[in-house]
């Protein structure tokens, strides 16, 4: 685990992540704040594009808690079970989509508490809401982004909360809304957990990774 990586150098990394794409975008499909609870929730142990493999026939017809219960837990199963866990991923469905009619007049709730609550949501898929849909500077720490924060410097911590609270307690104010986008993707494509591609990287200069890939 490097160390925390001074404030000068954090904002020159960011500002390059911004020049290079100013507005990154999650991959996951959604049309609307349900859709991207469910494709979130969908999303664990999966990859995004798989994900909307399952999703691309589902949501034209249940983009709604109401739509997803009409469609029942073994309609469900048929469209998504290409996707690791999917019985328990449709129970899970199906259960937070009567929380949702039930208890929140079919509307999806914009507090971490609330989102939390409903099954299958994690504290990660809360901040994802949050963040892509209300555009609340929320980090959600996935896997790219422990391994990224951890090698760089830019966010180090031994668990995905200390990574979360190392971002937002470190990197500036004016980039804190698309950082954790900005982090999966360089994770993702770049800082990757095998090989990583240090040799075309953008803020090689700037990385404390000792083993750097550079051929």
């Amino acid at each position: 685990m490097a160390k925390q990586l001074p404030y000068q150098v954090i904002r020159e990394i960011f500002t390059r992540f911004h020049a290079a794409e100013p507005e990154p975008k999650g991959e996951l499909d959604h049309t609307n704040a349900y859709t991207l609870v469910v494709a979130v929730a969908l999303s664990a142990q999966a990859t995004d594009a798989g994900v909307n493999k399952a999703t691309r026939a589902l949501f034209p017809i249940a983009d709604t808690p109401e739509k997803m219960l009409a469609l029942g837990e073994e309609g469900l199963v048929e469209h998504i079970k290409t996707i690791g866990l999917f019985r328990q991923k449709a129970k899970n469905v199906i259960k937070l989509s009567r929380i949702l009619v039930e208890d929140y007049g079919g509307e999806v709730p914009n507090s971490r508490a609330a989102l939390q609550s409903l099954p299958g949501v994690g504290r990660k898929t809360a901040n994802v809401v949050l963040n892509m849909w209300w555009h609340y500077p929320a980090q959600a720490v996935d896997t790219h982004i422990f391994r990224l924060g951890n090698r760089s410097g830019i966010a180090p911590g031994k668990d995905v909360v200390a990574v979360e609270r190392a971002i937002e307690d470190n990197i500036p104010a004016d980039f804190q809304l698309h950082a954790h986008h900005w982090m999966i993707l360089h994770g993702r494509y770049v800082c990757k957990a095998r090989k990583p591609l240090c040799g075309t990287c953008l803020i090689r200069d700037l990385c404390d990774y000792e083993d750097k890939n550079l051929t």
